[in-house]
Parts: structure tokens; sequence; C-alpha cells
């Protein structure tokens, strides 16, 4: 695999306006997201940005940076936006999708999230954590993955994604974590598809991907890592980081 790592960031969250630019323990949050794929030494790093305020911090901390739309409607069509301007010959032949918003994402989770396409039977990869409490399990804003992991493996096929609890009966339930790795082929197709029933109804893109008949494979990481959609969360960030640094 020849892995090239995308980051989609735009200002117009709903929730948090101007979040990746929100500072950090003395860095805008998408510097802090930039850096942790740098570490993971995986192959080049690029920020697919909406907007120019982005671009400009991004290229201050030593960074790539493409313009795209502001209006694209989805971080996936950013990052595929972004790859026809970065790498039009095609060398790449994966793509990790990078979410803009985790800055302490650690960087051998990326390493993980490319196990899955180890297998060809996988189109896409992802990754889940164990869901530790019933508060957790609960949240709507928890993302939850329908897998099941045989002895001694750590990657099993993603059957279903849901913001209730799934499956039911005894056993772990798995939290997904919004990181994803294509197949090159599978993102070109991926972002030419409408929206699918599910995905709207459950307001999850990659149910699109499911229903199209695409493979997702999860790997399993010990713990998600906090992601900053809410000024609760970006607190939390300022915290963890500065303990940190």
């Amino acid at each position: 695999m020849n892995p090239l790592i995308l980051i989609p960031a735009r200002l117009a969250s709903t929730r948090l306006p101007d979040k990746p630019l929100a500072d950090i323990a003395g860095l805008p949050m998408i510097v802090h997201v930039l850096n942790r794929a740098r570490e993971a030494g995986l192959g080049p790093v690029a920020v697919a940005c909406a907007e120019a305020e982005i671009a400009q911090v991004v290229t201050q901390a030593g960074g790539r940076a493409i313009l795209t739309d502001p209006a694209l409607p989805s971080g996936s069509d950013r990052i595929y936006a972004a790859l026809q301007i970065l790498d039009p010959d095609g060398r790449h032949d994966v793509i990790i999708n990078l979410q803009g918003d985790l800055p302490g994402i650690p960087p051998d989770f990326l390493s993980n999230v490319l196990k899955p396409l180890a297998e060809p039977r996988f189109d896409i990869a992802t990754l889940v954590a164990p869901i530790s409490s019933a508060e957790e399990a609960a949240s709507p804003s928890v993302v939850k993955c329908a897998c099941a992991f045989r002895e001694n493996e750590t990657v099993a096929p993603a059957l279903y994604f849901s913001r209730n609890i799934i499956p039911s009966g005894d056993g772990p339930l798995w939290h997904h974590i919004g990181v994803y790795a294509y197949r090159r082929a599978a993102l070109a197709r991926f972002v030419a598809l409408p929206e699918s029933p599910l995905e709207v109804r459950e307001k999850l893109e990659q149910l699109r991907a499911l229903e199209a008949g695409f493979a997702i494979g999860a790997a399993k990481v010990a713990f998600a890592p906090f992601g900053v959609d809410t000024s609760a969360d970006l607190e939390h960030a300022r915290q963890n980081l500065r303990t940190q640094t």
C-alpha cells in the first residue's frame, strides 16, 4: 500500500463554528491533527481546506493545504476533490480520511486503520473501540458498529452502524471512530453515489457504502480518542493536551 493522509476541514461547523482554528495548548486544532498525521510516518499528509483561513495556518505550520470548494457536502467529497489536485496520476492507492476534530488521536491508530485493507475482501477500513459504560452506550452522539471479533483477531467485518445500541444480547459493544481508509477506486465510486435511505435516516454517511454493497472492515483499538464537537469537548481537549505538553 502507498497511502496518502487527507484531513478535511471547514469553518462552518453548526455546533462549534471555526473549530479548526480553535486554540488548544497554543496551536490551532487543525495543526494538532496535522502533527498527529505526520507523526504516523505513513506517507504524505495534506489538509483539504474549505477556506483560506485554514490553509494559512496549515501552511504556517509547514503543512500542505489544498483549497477546495466550500459548497462540497461532506468530508469525503472534500478529500476526493483534494486528491484530484494532489495526485492526478494515481500513485497513491489508499486514501486515509482523518477527521480534523481528533487532535488527540494516537498516530499508531492510523497504522491500525490500514490493517483491514491487507485483506482483498475489504473496500473500506475503519476503527472501533470497546464501549466501557452504559452512558457511552446510550448516547446518540456515540456511533455504534455491529461487528464481532473472533479470538485473537483484530479485524472484523462491519455489518451495520447506528446511533442506537447494536447488536442486542450479551457481549461487547463497539464505539465507531470516524477515521477511514479507502481503496482509491472505492473512494471514487463512493463519492459518485447519491445519499442512501439508511444514510438519511441514521445521518451516517458510511451506511451509503454498506447499502451500495461495499465491504467495510473494522480494526479494533484500545479506546476512542476524544473528538471536538462542542465547547465542552474543546475545553476537554485543552485540558488533555495541556497535560501532555
